[in-house]
């Protein structure tokens, strides 16, 4: 939700604190109720990607859980070769809106 009005500089990164904070400003919710619908929503989150569900949110992108083989590697100290085992990554697919949106220049 970027404000172009806005005074004070954003952070490097937004933060769960900074998610609510823009809850918070934007709703007039008290800080305890926005900071409780931000963790409800990030719990949902994370229990549909432990579940390996995806999630879809409109105009932003695709959350989805991969699985990956198990594979051949290389211990780099002593060039013993090993087996990696499988695991499941996540992985992020932005929408084209957000493609886009990060595609034009600044405007600040």
């Amino acid at each position: 939700m970027p404000n172009e009005s806005r005074s004070r500089p954003r952070p490097a990164a937004l933060t769960k604190a900074g998610l609510v904070d823009e809850l918070r400003e934007a709703t007039g919710l008290p800080r305890q109720d926005a900071a409780g619908y931000v963790e409800g929503l990030l719990e949902s989150m994370k229990e549909a990607l432990e579940a390996g569900e995806g999630i879809k949110i409109s105009g932003f992108g695709n959350f989805l859980v991969r699985a990956k083989r198990a594979r051949r590697g290389r211990n780099p100290s002593s060039g013993e070769s090993i087996t990696l085992p499988g695991r499941r990554v996540l992985t992020f697919k932005p929408s084209r809106v957000l493609r886009d949106a990060l595609q034009e220049p600044e405007s600040r």
